[in-house]
């Protein structure tokens, strides 16, 4: 009697435990599914499971274990995973089951495989990051530190969409105006005449540019507090992670033609008066940008590139985003990234990233008819830069070129 009263107050107590444990932490973390649900829309889920479905009991977490298990019961598997059904095991009925839940208006079942090419493209680019950020012939600030060591500042280019379990980031100059109107057409974030905006061209480019428009880690700590960086590491774990890259020479091109050769008045006060001033002997620049193109001034190529290799530039302020080095912004050494695009072959990636989350059926990835700046004109844009001048850029972006698969430039270099 002693041992079976004595077992009946441990589970009583025990049970007393883990309530007041899933209560503090929905008090603290939100609603059950913390938004950190898989990529489904919202509209009506089917309440009762499909015929036929096995009962689950293996996938129910042990709660004193792992609080990431206590986290993840509120997860299906999330997009990480390859999701083609052709490269996804149909033995597996659980999987094949929970499938069913997905509303069908927003994901597409594909009976043909992706090609083996792009596929085995983008195999080898996961895997050359990997070896890259394994190399220690590789090397630039802040490679080997810890997730948990990155400051929350530098984690605002992860726009994170977890209606579709997907996290985005963002690389100006790199066709990030249009992935950022994906992103917002898939978390239906744009409500037109109360009906979510399903055309991304139609999305002005003040709404693209929009931090309110989007959801990025960065704003983790406002929203979950102490659990932030956990939560963090779980969507990273769960979701599917991209970006888009670009010739790191070419990408200072199109930043330097999109910001200097324009008339836009924010870059000319906080850049161009301080390379006129520097390197153009004009210690009273034009007073705004108006005034400058009327009288034929402004910053050239080679001046740009003076300011970027000018130690003071980054003692008074980090570079900016535009011309920032992707591995600061998107830290493919501490988030393995599942898709890696290269605006060279921007078609053919957003083709197969859009098939590989089964949303092309809901977005298309809008053609581009600007004119875009072209690996070709290199020469011609460097013809007025020192060639030691070259070298000193090339080591400063030189972990990009390494990391994402771009040659070195030795025609620049060797000259």
């Amino acid at each position: 009697m002693g041992t079976s009263r004595m077992f009946r107050i441990f589970v009583v107590l025990g049970s007393a435990f883990m309530i007041l444990l899933i209560i503090i932490y929905w008090d603290d973390v939100g609603a059950s599914h913390l938004y950190l649900h898989t990529p489904v829309s919202p509209g009506p889920k089917i309440l009762h499971p499909p015929p036929q479905q096995k009962p689950q009991t293996s996938r129910t977490p042990s709660f004193l274990s792992d609080i990431d298990a206590f986290v993840n019961q509120f997860l299906e598997p999330g997009t990480g995973e390859p999701t083609d059904p052709a490269l996804t095991d149909t033995s597996n009925q659980s999987e094949k089951a929970e499938e069913r839940y997905i509303p069908r208006r927003e994901w597409k079942i594909h009976l043909t495989p992706v090609a083996a090419e792009l596929r085995e493209r983008q195999e080898q680019r996961r895997k050359l990051l990997q070896e890259m950020c394994a190399n220690d012939s590789v090397v630039f600030p802040g490679k080997n530190r810890s997730f948990d060591d990155i400051p929350n500042k530098e984690l605002d280019h992860l726009i994170v969409d977890d209606r579709h379990g997907i996290i985005y980031c963002y690389v100006p100059k790199v066709a990030c105006s249009n992935w950022k109107r994906i992103m917002i057409v898939l978390s239906e974030s744009l409500l037109q005449d109360g009906v979510p905006q399903r055309d991304p061209l139609a999305i002005h480019r003040d709404l693209v540019h929009n931090s309110s428009m989007h959801f990025t880690f960065n704003k983790f700590w406002k929203r979950y507090g102490k659990f932030a960086r956990h939560l963090m590491k779980v969507k990273l774990k769960k979701y599917t992670k991209f970006l888009f890259v670009r010739d790191p020479f070419v990408r200072l091109i199109s930043a330097y033609r999109n910001k200097f050769e324009l008339q836009n008045e924010d870059f000319y006060r906080r850049f161009a008066q301080v390379m006129l001033r520097r390197y153009a002997n004009q210690p009273t620049p034009p007073a705004s940008v108006d005034e400058a193109f009327a009288v034929g001034i402004h910053p050239s190529f080679s001046h740009f590139i003076q300011y970027l290799l000018d130690p003071q530039t980054e003692k008074d302020m980090p570079f900016n985003e535009h011309w920032r080095q992707v591995y600061r912004l998107c830290h493919p050494c501490q988030i393995q990234y599942d898709f890696v695009g290269h605006l060279e072959t921007a078609e053919e990636d957003a083709e197969h990233l859009l098939r590989q989350l089964r949303v092309d059926n809901v977005v298309e990835f809008p053609t581009s008819h600007r004119n875009l700046t072209a690996s070709s004109w290199e020469s011609d844009w460097f013809s007025t830069v020192p060639v030691e001048a070259r070298r000193e850029l090339y080591k400063l972006y030189e972990p990009d070129f390494r990391l994402f698969g771009y040659d070195r430039p030795d025609s620049l270099l060797n000259e």
